[in-house]
């Protein structure tokens, strides 16, 4: 396992994602100003590790405040302020903010006590989400690991395995569990532009556990799925609708209506906390809009005209119909559309 986050005496501790597969260097992250910076400059990422991160950023935030007004009238409002700005530092990615909610749920009924009562609080539901989140990979893998036959081709997108999560993984936890199974499976990962999620982090893991992977871009995907090298997909979800629409990294739809075009298997892999009963559809999920230079730059050299104008969301939304599959630790639910009630 790779120990991406952990408390520290001075704070937090993350890996800075953004300097993998080079780099493998460490944030010590003292005020819950930089959680919040790290999460959107990526520094730390992925839908379930960021529920883990928000209740952290709580257990953070109130050592911030507590360093400056401990008045109860002025306190809560400003915990609750400061939780609202972590939760949407992200704001496709449900999780998150379900983690900094239960912390603060947790903490409301000892509004009376002191800000250190608080503060244990919240690290100790920091903890739960963490030790919770790792038993629900490894049930997601289980679970998932089903679905894959003897020999084949698998291509995941992005990542979504002990970087983005507290376990072995969603998506990239099946593909493990089916390695470990001996299924003889041909792992196949994309770049997944903009970022390189996948180039950078997926592979990167892959290598790490020894499990053999062929990197392609972005573009190839429909090609091997004509040579029938690509057998299916597997991916992970930042949100899942009522109706099982998913929101997931940009390109993970134009993979759905590929698998459904080749006749394909297309899984979504997430725990139940991704699924957001409050929203019917998938219109109504919010697409994180990121800085155009990811678009205009690679690694930050220029591979663009500087200034030109760009379109830089971070997700997209697949429709339930194209979803073979979506495998959360409590079940696989199939068919063609999903109404989680």
């Amino acid at each position: 396992m790779i120990n991406v986050l952990q408390p520290i005496e001075e704070g937090l501790r993350i890996l800075d994602q953004t300097q993998l597969p080079h780099h493998e260097h460490y944030l010590t992250l003292t005020h819950v100003d930089d959680l919040t910076d790290a999460i959107r400059r990526l520094c730390i990422r992925g839908a379930p590790l960021l529920g883990v991160a928000g209740a952290f950023g709580v257990w953070l935030g109130i050592g911030d405040l507590s360093r400056a007004d401990t008045r109860q009238d002025v306190f809560w409002p400003s915990l609750q302020a400061l939780a609202e700005n972590i939760a949407s530092s992200r704001p496709t990615a449900i999780n998150l903010r379900i983690g900094v909610q239960r912390a603060l749920k947790a903490i409301e009924p000892l509004r009376d006590k002191s800000a250190d009562t608080w503060r244990e609080q919240a690290l100790q539901v920091a903890f739960e989400i963490m030790k919770e989140d790792a038993e629900l990979c490894a049930r997601i893998s289980e679970n998932g690991a089903v679905l894959i036959r003897p020999g084949m081709g698998i291509l995941t997108h992005c990542n979504t395995g002990s970087l983005a999560t507290a376990g072995i993984g969603t998506a990239l936890g099946i593909i493990r569990r089916a390695h470990q199974e001996e299924k003889d499976i041909r792992v196949f990962v994309d770049e997944t532009r903009p970022v390189l999620q996948g180039s950078r982090l997926t592979a990167w893991e892959l290598e790490r556990d020894g499990i053999p992977c062929t990197l392609i871009s972005d573009n190839m995907a429909a090609h091997l799925m004509q040579l029938k090298r690509i057998h299916g997909v597997v991916v992970g979800a930042d949100r899942i609708a009522r109706n099982g629409d998913t929101a997931n990294k940009i390109g993970t739809y134009a993979l759905a209506v590929l698998c459904n075009y080749h006749r394909l298997p297309f899984y979504v892999a997430a725990p139940q906390t991704t699924l957001d009963l409050s929203i019917a559809s998938g219109s109504e999920i919010p697409i994180e809009e990121r800085d155009p230079d990811e678009i205009r730059t690679v690694a930050g050299h220029p591979v663009a005209p500087a200034g030109i104008p760009c379109a830089n969301p971070a997700f997209d939304v697949t429709p339930a119909s194209l979803i073979t599959a979506i495998v959360t630790e409590r079940q696989v639910y199939y068919g063609p559309k999903y109404l989680f009630t």
